[in-house]
């Protein structure tokens, strides 16, 4: 039998002091509980990368970012990038004229300064890479052509960009400094169209990029000539002004400009900014 125990006035005061203490504790857990599930859930609540992000860039990164745009959209699954490649002048033309994108990536400063001249960029573009020209010949290069003077042997089929794209006012520059004069039998729009007229066997030899020369294959045969290292182009990267989902837009030129994208962009035949 269980003796009976006499509880003092002294008893009672502390086991209610002891209870008040318990019940303090418990207040504080249940609040320091709260707190950091708010926190977690304040945490998980994040936003992610989501939606569509269009992308005007310059036709002779067709390869490159198509490559980077797959691996951005395996990275973050709910996202789709979206491409217009193009000369880069009718691109920016497009901008200006109001066309919806999120990114341009021009061949030349000077294509992107007629979208930054028309305030239609946010921020400073900034370089990313750049590139250099080569002659695309025909596979065994039968024109035997060796230099950037040999474009100009009586009978060649040459096709250049026109000027006021990035990759003819690059050639013009070189033929300028080697106070050479060649009237090509077509001026093309794009890059990727005057490749095109030697892949198909409408022309003996084209000045293109060498990105476009490493991208063909064996379709042609490259021939560098070292009046290419007067005319490298910078191609600078921007966010619009009117992006539509500019967080993922951002995100993707970090891609662009991140190890990674330069490793892929350097394989392409691009050089460091």
């Amino acid at each position: 039998m269980t003796p009976s125990v006499r509880r003092t006035p002294r008893m009672l005061e502390l086991a209610g002091a002891g209870a008040a203490a318990l019940l303090t504790l418990s207040a504080c857990s249940s609040s320091s509980g709260s707190s950091n599930t708010a926190s977690d859930a304040s945490g998980s609540t994040s936003p992610e990368l989501s939606g569509t992000v269009t992308v005007f860039a310059a036709a002779s990164l067709q390869e490159s970012f198509t490559a980077l745009g797959k691996e951005f959209e395996q990275r973050h699954p709910g996202t789709k990038v979206t491409f217009s490649f193009g000369g880069s002048d009718t691109l920016a033309a497009s901008i200006t004229g109001g066309a919806p994108a999120d990114v341009f990536a021009a061949a030349s400063p000077k294509t992107m300064a007629t979208v930054t001249d028309a305030k239609d960029a946010a921020g400073a573009p900034e370089t990313f890479v750049r590139n250099q020209l080569e002659i695309a010949t025909l596979p065994g290069n039968p024109g035997k052509v060796a230099s950037l003077k040999d474009l100009t042997k009586p009978g060649l089929k040459v096709v250049l960009c026109d000027k006021t794209v990035p990759c003819g006012a690059a050639a013009q520059k070189a033929l300028d400094a080697s106070h050479l004069k060649l009237t090509p039998i077509s001026y093309e729009q794009d890059v990727k169209s005057a490749l095109n007229k030697v892949e198909l066997k409408e022309a003996d030899a084209a000045v293109v990029y060498k990105t476009d020369v490493h991208a063909a294959g064996d379709k042609v045969e490259g021939v560098e000539f070292p009046e290419s290292a007067k005319a490298v182009n910078d191609y600078p990267i921007a966010l619009l002004k009117n992006a539509k989902n500019a967080e993922t837009a951002k995100a993707f030129i970090a891609l662009v400009r991140s190890a990674e994208g330069q490793k892929v962009l350097g394989e392409a035949g691009f050089l460091k900014p």
